[in-house]
């Protein structure tokens, strides 16, 4: 059963379809709040929605995601709905999200950066066990892709020859 429902949508602030905009919204909002913009590595998404006064968020994508994020080999796996309340250095009531450890899949419920900033951001599971890692481990590099498919930096320069 979703989380998300019509009353939700009808409340929301901001609410998008696609993959690309909810990809560049998703990013932005974790940017704003103080979070490393690669902590949901999502695709396919179909819908993303954010309601400012509560800071409720949700994203749904087409089909469920696993990922490694390769800096401190975790394996992640991404539920097709996501769900979460958003502050300010803060995810929490996080649904959707599984982290692997061991041989168990350990359901994440609260994601908080330290600040003042220390370069550390910590995971806590509702069981109440909780890791902490690098924030850089989670932190895409700025690159845009032009239409040729090449990366391109954000701030480099075009010279024509």
């Amino acid at each position: 059963m979703s989380l998300v429902t019509k009353a939700i949508r009808e409340s929301a602030s901001e609410i998008y379809h696609g993959d690309a905009i909810c990809q560049e919204k998703s990013k932005e909002l974790l940017t704003e709040m103080g979070l490393p913009n690669g902590l949901l590595p999502l695709e396919d998404i179909v819908e993303c929605g954010y309601i400012k006064d509560t800071g409720f968020v949700w994203l749904i994508q087409k089909k469920e995601k696993k990922h490694k994020f390769e800096k401190i080999g975790k394996l992640t796996t991404y539920g097709t709905e996501v769900t979460a309340y958003i502050e300010k250095f803060k995810i929490k009531k996080l649904t959707g999200v599984k982290s692997k450890e061991l041989l168990m899949w350990i359901t994440l419920s609260e994601i908080t950066v330290d600040n003042p900033p220390t370069g550390k951001i910590n995971f806590k599971a509702t069981s109440g066990l909780y890791r902490t890692f690098p924030v850089s481990a989670f932190q895409l590099d700025d690159v845009k892709k032009d239409v040729g498919g090449a990366s391109v930096a954000k701030d480099a320069q075009v010279k024509e020859v």
